[in-house]
């Protein structure tokens, strides 16, 4: 290990691609290294250009729209599967247990679109469509019409492709309105945002995850976030999204690990790239020169009335 320390550089967008481009531009103008686990799928599409314009890795952001990795772009580098993976796996899901009428919820923006794409993609391939689709605002808690546009549409479940505020807030007046079938998220909700957010109202919600469980001791991840999250306080909460925080940065580190003592963009680009097959705890990682997407593990998990996420 060559023991240099590591500056974690925070600014905050408000999930807003103009502010997010404003500032990765200030950001870039303070030499980084990286970029690191930038936050949302609009965020990032908005960014993404301004990294690769000067030449600076965008490491492990927290999305998985499939913009962002086709085509291949020598300067993104991803952690987490993507919603095409988590899209076909619901939907796998739905049809195994014989559910055929699939709705879509989905935020107004590339995010909810790009999930809405995998969802499309994946029903496609076993010859079938949405039944109904509606979409919600960004930042936006307004779900009426949505309401009104799918219940009466009548599936047998709802995808749902946004923030956990709008899908919890779309979850409780769907109900109301009648609707008694599942629902299925993304991981990018925030499982337990998403869950803190709904209270009891979170039985039977199921969330995709990309991660491995923070809350299954089986990993050795597992048992190694919970010990570092413990000696850090009571300020760091164990969940899925901080599991991924976690790992993007133990991988990172490796990268840095395989490069030389003098650390450039293009030593860590090349360190990154010699990774190979890599196992993380149980967590297994793989990049080369021709692909970045490190991970396609993808797994289902479902929320109980107390608060808990079962898998």
């Amino acid at each position: 290990m060559h023991r240099r320390p590591i500056e974690l550089v925070k600014l905050d967008d408000g999930y807003e691609p103009d502010r997010c481009a404003e500032n990765t531009r200030k950001l870039i103008t303070e030499d980084p290294l990286a970029l690191f686990g930038y936050i949302g799928t609009p965020t990032s599409l908005a960014a993404l250009p301004l990294a690769t314009a000067s030449r600076v890795p965008f490491f492990a952001p927290f999305t998985g729209a499939m913009g962002l990795r086709q085509p291949f772009n020598r300067y993104a580098f991803h952690i987490r599967a993507s919603y095409n993976d988590e899209t076909e796996l619901i939907v796998k899901q739905l049809t195994s247990l014989g559910l055929q009428k699939i709705a879509v919820f989905y935020q107004n923006d590339a995010y909810g679109k790009a999930g809405l794409d995998g969802v499309e993609l994946a029903l496609k391939a076993r010859n079938m469509k949405p039944v109904a689709l509606a979409t919600v605002e960004r930042n936006s808690v307004v779900v009426a019409p949505a309401v009104k546009t799918l219940v009466p549409a009548m599936p047998d479940a709802i995808v749902q492709i946004g923030a956990y505020k709008a899908c919890a807030a779309f979850i409780r007046a769907a109900r109301a309105a009648g609707f008694g079938g599942t629902f299925f998220n993304v991981s990018f909700v925030g499982t337990q945002a998403l869950a803190d957010e709904l209270g009891k109202d979170a039985a039977g919600v199921v969330v995709s995850q990309v991660m491995p469980s923070p809350y299954n001791a089986a990993r050795a991840i597992t048992r190694e976030f919970s010990d570092a999250a413990k000696k850090a306080g009571p300020d760091y909460q164990v969940n899925f999204s901080s599991m991924e925080g976690y790992l993007a940065a133990k991988v990172l580190a490796e990268g840095l690990r395989r490069g030389p003592a003098r650390i450039s963009r293009d030593t860590f680009i090349a360190g990154m790239e010699t990774m190979g097959d890599e196992s993380f705890g149980g967590f297994n990682v793989s990049f080369s020169t021709s692909d970045h997407v490190a991970s396609r593990f993808v797994e289902l998990s479902m929320l109980t009335a107390d608060g808990r996420v079962r898998i």
